[in-house]
């Protein structure tokens, strides 16, 4: 369990729906270069958190779980797209350097899970989600920002979450 500061927010879901309620305000907010990662075991909630911020960014396509595929890629109407990458299976960061970040944050957003898998080649500034299961459809969500933008991002979700604060 993450010690808790000012910058941080936790929220505490009650179902699967309210889990992707809350990735729909997330993917609405995100812009060509954004990273989000997504830390939480097996169940914890990730991809389901990521089915809503592809449905509040504006995605085409359907979300599935990267696992096997290691990224997926969704479309935007207007030619972004979305990277959705599953590091589980990669054996280190190394692994993760071939599949061209660089590239994929030119084109669009990216949401990662398994993030402290690549942390190495992750960039400085990026918002971090740590996911804990706590029930059959309770999962508790710790949002930290790491840099001012996100910083920035975070205080617009806590507005949209809360209302103003």
């Amino acid at each position: 369990m993450p010690i808790l500061d000012s910058r941080t927010l936790e929220f505490f879901s009650h179902s699967p729906e309210q889990t992707r309620r809350v990735g729909i305000r997330l993917g609405g907010l995100l812009q060509v270069g954004d990273v989000i990662c997504l830390e939480g075991n097996l169940g914890a909630g990730k991809t389901t958190l990521v089915q809503g911020v592809a449905q509040g960014w504006g995605s085409l396509d359907p979300v599935s779980s990267p696992t096997y595929m290691i990224v997926n890629e969704y479309r935007h109407p207007n030619e972004q797209r979305l990277y959705h990458l599953d590091a589980y299976r990669l054996a280190d960061a190394q692994d993760a350097e071939i599949l061209d970040f660089d590239r994929m944050l030119t084109q669009g957003a990216m949401v990662i899970e398994w993030p402290e898998r690549i942390k190495e080649i992750l960039p400085d500034t990026r918002l971090w989600v740590q996911m804990r299961w706590t029930g059959i459809e309770q999962r508790n969500l710790w949002i930290t920002p790491f840099g001012e933008y996100y910083e920035k991002m975070l205080q617009t979700l806590r507005q949209q979450l809360f209302g103003a604060t």
